[in-house]
């Protein structure tokens, strides 16, 4: 018989929501405690699989604990959940190999649909690859899998953590499906074939690039696109995926170009650029 997997929750008043979702919803066991001391003895006595932080200590505590914990269990996956967050604290979670990361104000619903995600993940440590930092343009290397996706969508949500709410939703929801496009299309969802991405950001835009190691498309010619739908039959696509094995969708590139202001491919069509322009004060 399979024994329920164990969470460790490093307790907080402000994960009240989540405590109840997680007593609600989940057939996990979960185990609460009060300081990071007591979550080490705890850790000690036997294997957890997930480690989610109250967000009453900082991303570097969280993450300089997680490395502390992770000598003696390397496969504990950390959901760090903080107050306050600076770009640099999403930098380094990334290169510490956290799991995911959360800035108040942080919804019990996101949170826990990662850990959901956490608990399916195998062989996801690696996934991402920090290949360059810079303070406003960074490039990861990432694998074509869609737990990756879901990941680097977090981790990219918190870099604009201070934008209105509806451009922060509108701008992660087109990454989100470029970087799944990419992957499916491009990588064939093969863990092995890799997908560069980079993020810039200006006083006055967002740019994100995305290049996969694919043979590339034609965006005239792309039957499994709702791009390619006929006016007046505006779901042919769907019946096309379907006779070929492909996962339902065909929405995404159409809907993406209504969230952002330009989204470009090169000639080859292995290559994106999304492009969103801000409308912030001087």
């Amino acid at each position: 018989m399979l024994h329920p997997p164990l969470i460790l929750v490093i307790a907080d008043p402000a994960l009240e929501d989540l405590m109840t979702l997680l007593a609600e919803r989940a057939q996990w066991r979960i185990h609460v405690s009060r300081t990071k001391e007591d979550a080490f003895a705890e850790l000690s006595k036997r294997t957890y699989e997930i480690l989610v932080t109250g967000p009453n200590t900082t991303a570097s505590e969280d993450l300089a604990f997680y490395n502390r914990i992770r000598k003696t269990d390397p496969k504990i996956k950390l959901i760090s959940l903080s107050y306050e967050g600076e770009k640099q604290d999403v930098i380094e979670a990334i290169r510490e190999h956290a799991f995911s990361y959360f800035t108040a104000p942080f919804s019990a619903e996101s949170v826990f649909s990662m850990i959901q995600t956490a608990l399916r993940a195998e062989d996801w440590k690696y996934g991402i690859e920090l290949v360059s930092n810079r303070p406003n343009w960074l490039t990861l290397r990432v694998s074509s899998k869609k737990v990756t996706a879901e990941r680097v969508a977090q981790f990219m949500r918190e870099l604009e953590s201070n934008l209105p709410e509806t451009e922060r939703e509108a701008i992660g929801t087109a990454f989100r499906e470029m970087l799944l496009n990419a992957m499916e299309h491009g990588g064939g969802f093969d863990p092995s074939s890799k997908v560069e991405l980079s993020y810039v950001r200006t006083r006055r835009m967002i740019l994100y690039h995305l290049r996969d190691p694919g043979p590339g498309f034609s965006i005239e010619e792309l039957p499994q696109s709702a791009l390619s739908n006929p006016e007046d039959e505006p779901f042919v696509h769907i019946a096309y995926r379907a006779a070929h094995g492909i996962r339902p969708g065909g929405f995404g590139i159409l809907m993406s170009r209504e969230l952002v202001d330009d989204l470009l491919y090169n000639e080859k069509g292995n290559e994106v650029l999304l492009i969103k322009y801000l409308n912030l004060e001087d």
